[in-house]
Parts: C-alpha cells; structure tokens; sequence
C-alpha cells in the first residue's frame, strides 16, 4: 500500500510525536532504526505509523533523551579541564598529579554510564552501588594525593555541576511538552550525586 503524502511527517514532528530530541531522531535515521526518506530539497521525512509501531516496539525510549544531556555535560567537563589556566590557581586541582587527572578523565566516563545506568533502570536504590563505589575510587585517588575532605569535596562539585547544569541547559533548548518530567530527571541525578559524595565523606573519615 502506497503512503500518502500527509503521512510523512518532519524530523521536529517526529521528535515531537516521539518525545525526544530532533538530534536523537536523526541518530536512530542514520543507525537504520527509523526509516526515512528525502525531499528534493534534501530534508528528512518520516513515516507516522512508522513512528508509532517504533514507539509501541520500544517503550523504554525515555521522553528525556539522558544520553545527549549526559554526554553534553562530560563535553563540558572536557573543554573545562582542558583548559588548564582556568584552574591553574585552584588549590585542589594543583594539588592533583598528572596521573590522578588523567585518571579522572577516565573516571568521568564511568560516572557517566553508571548515571545512564541508574536513569535507564528507573533509578532503583539497588543501582546506586554504582555510586558508592565510584565516590570511594574518587576519594582513594584524592587522599593519595594527599588532599584533604573539604579540598576533595570542592573538586567533586566543580565536575558535579557540569551534569546539573547541562540538564537546565537543555530544558531551556528543547522546551520539553512536560516540565515536571525535567524537575523528576533532576531529582534522581541529584540522589545519585549525593550518594556520591556521602561515599567520599564517609571514605575519609574511615581513614
């Protein structure tokens, strides 16, 4: 059966129709898990039922798109600490070898995924072990260096804020149909950076 014109929707309609952001729809386009097709002029075009039997297939896609803000705020991270001046008078980071910032480069990567982790299994308690191990590795690197808990606890929230902070930027970007599902995605990241830090608390004071 052919398709009428008036099923085939643009890339912002099916992110809409969809609930997450045009840059993911593109994503699944590119990956051959949406299909799609071109105008003349070389602009998308996707099925509706398309759409919505791939919507009905994966329940799991999140109205949220967490991945894009996540990997948003490690970009940030990156371009931060890569810019070496801008902390070169900060005290914990000068107290930091070069062998623990790489390796913290490293774990950003890990507190990330495990984050994804956490979203994804719709942050159940059981999951933040996660959490409580990264904070202890975090505070084993640091107390190696020899930097105290207030000087350690500085550095975990210069890193955390990235991840808060991305998430407002995008909810500002993407003006999502449902504000409280922003201030619910904020919430669990907050439980999740706050077990965390209590993880790095209670390491240096077992020491």
């Amino acid at each position: 059966m052919v398709k009428h014109e008036t099923e085939w929707i643009s890339l912002r309609h099916a992110a809409e129709l969809l609930g997450v952001h045009p840059a993911t729809v593109r994503t699944w386009a590119d990956e051959g898990k949406i299909s799609s097709r071109r105008t003349a002029g070389g602009h998308r075009r996707f099925s509706r039922s398309d759409l919505e039997r791939f919507a009905q297939a994966a329940p799991d896609v999140q109205p949220i798109e967490v991945q894009l803000i996540l990997q948003n705020a490690l970009g940030s991270t990156r371009m931060q600490v890569g810019e070496q001046h801008n902390l070169s008078n900060v005290e914990w980071y000068t107290l930091m070898s070069e062998a623990t910032r790489e390796k913290m480069r490293h774990q950003g990567r890990a507190v990330l995924q495990g984050l994804r982790d956490y979203l994804a299994g719709g942050a159940a308690d059981d999951l933040l072990t996660t959490a409580i191990n990264l904070g202890k590795g975090y505070a084993k690197l640091l107390t190696e260096d020899h930097l105290t808990l207030p000087q350690a606890t500085r550095g975990f929230l210069y890193f955390s804020d990235f991840v808060v902070n991305a998430i407002l930027t995008w909810s500002e970007l993407s003006q999502p149909r449902n504000p409280s599902e922003w201030a619910h995605l904020l919430r669990q990241v907050n439980t999740y950076i706050n077990t965390m830090l209590l993880s790095i608390i209670e390491y240096y004071e077992e020491e």
